[in-house]
């Protein structure tokens, strides 16, 4: 974990280096949606799904919440617009939407997403964020969900109790994207070693993969992928009772390679100004993410 001072120093870096953003613009698919959606609509025709990621969080007023679900709805009508509608989803988040300001406009405001989402029969997945709202964001999908159907969460593999939920959301229905987990977490509530996470996300996935509902199998590691598509094969699972899912501009070869062999494979593609935040909270959670991402500039 960086100390305070290093990670202020990375924030600078970030925000005054000249080569910052030619880096993330490979990671980040544009400033807003018109600009998104184009290489979207390549990736699409190549047979590659795409989950589109409106970048922003921790709204701090009602009028701003609102402001992020009109630009959600707008996402969903370009989204509407183009040549293949059915291979593009969305990712929200409920913080976005509010989440910090009470539970009540949270589900409200995800609501009128899915109600406009229902529409086109467009997928919405809320995005799960820090150990602090995996309870309260699981309670609204739980609320949701007979409604609408068109909508699902992420679980995370390094946290003690989601093999728990992994269960229960089965059991409602609700359609998993399962990874490792991002954010920095206390010990009490998450494994910190990277063997201990992975084990946990092999046997969640295995789980998903035989009982779950179309889940969303997020990572670039290899040995797991293989692992895991062996154990499909063994178990009888088809191709196409689940995907797998990895960050656009990360790993386009492995996209590539999977996808000719037959799986279905989603691309999440995360757009907007708030490009910042994003990528500097990401390096300074993890730091090993910044040698993947410096590895991933020339693949």
């Amino acid at each position: 974990m960086l100390k305070m001072a290093d990670s202020k120093k990375l924030e600078s870096f970030a925000k005054y280096s000249s080569l910052m953003k030619p880096l993330v613009s490979k990671f980040i698919a544009g400033n807003n949606i018109e600009e998104a959606i184009v290489p979207c609509e390549k990736l699409t025709e190549d047979g590659i799904q795409i989950a589109l990621d409106f970048l922003g969080e921790n709204t701090k007023s009602e009028e701003e919440s609102e402001n992020a679900v009109k630009s959600y709805i707008n996402v969903l009508d370009n989204i509407n617009s183009t040549k293949y509608p059915d291979r593009m989803n969305i990712a929200i988040k409920l913080t976005q939407c509010g989440l910090d300001l009470g539970d009540e406009l949270a589900e409200k405001l995800y609501r009128k997403v899915l109600k406009h989402a229902k529409k086109s029969d467009t997928f919405v997945r809320i995005d799960m964020e820090g150990s602090a709202y995996t309870q309260r964001t699981i309670n609204i999908l739980e609320k949701v969900l007979k409604e609408y159907p068109n909508t699902g969460t992420v679980l995370q593999s390094y946290l003690y109790r989601t093999p728990d939920d992994a269960v229960k959301l089965t059991k409602l229905g609700s359609r998993i994207r399962i990874v490792k987990g991002a954010y920095l977490e206390p010990k009490e509530v998450a494994y910190s070693e990277k063997k201990d996470v992975d084990k946990s996300y092999i046997e969640i996935s295995k789980y998903l993969m035989k009982n779950g509902n179309y889940p969303a199998i997020a990572t670039h590691d290899e040995s797991i992928l293989y692992e895991l598509l062996q154990f499909a094969k063994l178990e009888g699972i088809p191709k196409s009772a689940f995907e797998l899912q990895m960050l656009y501009g990360i790993r386009k070869d492995l996209q590539y390679k999977y996808l000719h062999e037959g799986y279905n494979v989603r691309a999440y593609v995360p757009y907007g100004d708030s490009w910042y935040p994003y990528f500097t909270r990401r390096l300074a959670e993890r730091p090993a993410n910044l040698l993947f991402i410096m590895n991933n500039m020339f693949r």
